[in-house]
């Protein structure tokens, strides 16, 4: 070999270490020469140069040499589903279930790329049906996940097992498909006797909230359970109505729970898929249930479902429920949350709150109580009208870092209008001694200050700190100050003017 020629021109009086150091080069060398020998052939696989490929392998080249992570030339033609390749690779003697050292197999590759043809001729040369990663994630969790439903049967076919679970949080194949709205998947496994009522490992989160049930404001991390889903709360989650309605007709429970007392029907409200919701009530999912501290009407209009509402209130939904417990809140988040400032809220007042005027004329005529105040004494009409709304959020607690987004005022006055009609009292207050009024002008909702003080307001109702709505964007000498108006809300100097017109003193 061409190695061991360059060895023997070495001079002879070379010491015996040199010499020995010099072998470990040259042999070094040569599997240097052979490695890169082996690696055109993937190189060829990786360019798609199938005449390469040929050529090569009649050369007799390594069909099974690795690359540094442990991938083969079977891997890339996997990834770039090219079945010609792939063919002449499996008959050269590729190894159809050779792993990386991530234990990626071809199979998991075409399954990624949602590639059933490649799938069943992997399967044909005999690729492992049950290969998994190293982290436990199974061929058939992989195609379930894409969506493949073919892919998904030629698998089962070969004896995947269908109710294997990953050994991070305990999830199946069938617990994927929901996730991922595979209804085709979701039938393909219940086909195969996959388990409705698994459940993923149920484990515990820290969580932080500003805001608590306990006493005073300050902030507390507290921990609540996480986990523990079954296909249907999958399903519920992520909006799949079809995948619901086969998970039921296999027996799943239609009052299925989180540990947290959640139910599915809770679940689809609260992540705002209204169908499934529908789907939950129409197949007997009770519309009351509040383990959670809410229910889900309460999460349907926070999340703005009226056909939900309606489908709530005609199956018996309580329509003066009120929140007992408010849901976990994270900070500088996106969530949509019923946060502990809210206990006590009905359905009516967070559609206030929220300005879903539409719900509020619906809940209104399920005789809801459109005057219930919380134990702060604010009522629905205070909500609409402002009172309580913090200038960085929107009225759904998303900070407008994050995405919230403020409100036209034409919903609150939309909101503020069917307050009215249903017969609010202008002029109540809450324990702070704010009216309707007060939450308007601080906001800079011109236009809902003149709607109220046509209505009847008091234009001059002091609050406990003594401050009539005019005093909040007056200054002492009559100079405008500047209120919490919210990003592009009115000036509050034109809201000072528009008060002394209407009769308005500090």
């Amino acid at each position: 070999m061409k190695a061991c020629s360059r060895l023997r021109v070495f001079p002879a009086d070379f010491s015996r270490g040199r010499h020995l150091a010099a072998l470990v080069v040259a042999l070094m060398w040569s599997l240097n020469l052979t490695a890169e020998s082996d690696l055109r052939l993937i190189e060829a696989v990786k360019s798609r140069d199938a005449n390469a490929v040929r050529a090569l392998l009649m050369q007799h080249v390594d069909v099974n040499a690795t690359q540094g992570d442990g991938g083969t030339a079977l891997h890339w033609a996997a990834h770039h589903d090219d079945a010609g390749i792939a063919d002449v690779l499996i008959r050269a003697g590729a190894r159809v279930s050779a792993a990386d050292d991530t234990g990626v197999t071809p199979i998991y590759l075409a399954c990624t790329n949602r590639s059933r043809a490649m799938v069943e001729k992997l399967l044909a040369a005999g690729a492992n049906p049950n290969a998994t990663l190293v982290n436990g994630e199974t061929a058939l969790m992989t195609c379930a996940r894409t969506g493949e439903a073919g892919a998904v049967k030629a698998l089962l076919a070969r004896g995947a097992a269908v109710n294997a679970k990953e050994p991070s949080r305990d999830q199946t194949a069938l617990m994927w498909a929901a996730a991922q709205k595979h209804p085709d998947v979701v039938a393909a496994l219940l086909e195969r006797g996959a388990d409705v009522r698994a459940r993923s490992r149920v484990y515990t989160q820290t969580v932080t909230s500003e805001v608590t049930q306990r006493a005073g404001r300050e902030a507390l991390n507290y921990t609540v359970p996480r986990g523990g889903s079954t296909p249907l709360l999958f399903a519920a989650r992520s909006g799949d109505a079809e995948s619901a309605r086969l998970l039921l007709a296999a027996g799943a429970d239609v009052n299925d729970a989180l540990p947290n007392g959640m139910t599915a029907l809770v679940e689809a409200a609260h992540s705002g898929h209204q169908a499934v919701g529908i789907l939950l009530l129409n197949s007997g999912a009770d519309p009351n249930a509040a383990n959670v501290g809410y229910t889900a009407l309460h999460a349907a209009v926070l999340r703005g479902g009226l056909d939900l509402v309606k489908a709530l209130l005609a199956h018996g939904a309580t329509p003066d429920a009120q929140i007992t417990k408010g849901t976990p809140v994270r900070r500088n988040s996106e969530d949509f949350e019923l946060p502990a400032t809210l206990i006590g809220a009905t359905p009516y007042l967070l559609a206030a709150k929220f300005l879903e005027a539409d719900i509020m004329h619906v809940l209104a005529a399920a005789h809801a109580d459109p005057r219930r105040p919380m134990k702060t004494g604010e009522t629905p009409l205070m909500a609409a009208a402002g009172v309580g709304a913090a200038a960085q959020l929107d009225r759904r607690g998303v900070s407008l870092l994050d995405g919230g987004k403020v409100e036209p005022e034409g919903l609150v006055v939309d909101a503020v209008t069917a307050a009215l009609a249903h017969g609010s009292d202008l002029n109540a207050v809450n324990q702070a001694g704010d009216t309707a009024l007060h939450g308007a002008t601080a906001l800079g909702y011109n236009r809902v200050i003149q709607l109220l003080i046509d209505s009847g307001a008091q234009p001059n109702v002091r609050n406990k700190r003594g401050q009539t709505p005019l005093a909040l964007v007056a200054a002492k000498k009559g100079e405008a100050v500047r209120a919490p108006d919210r990003v592009s809300r009115t000036a509050p100097q034109s809201t000072a003017e528009l008060l002394r017109q209407l009769g308005a003193v500090e």
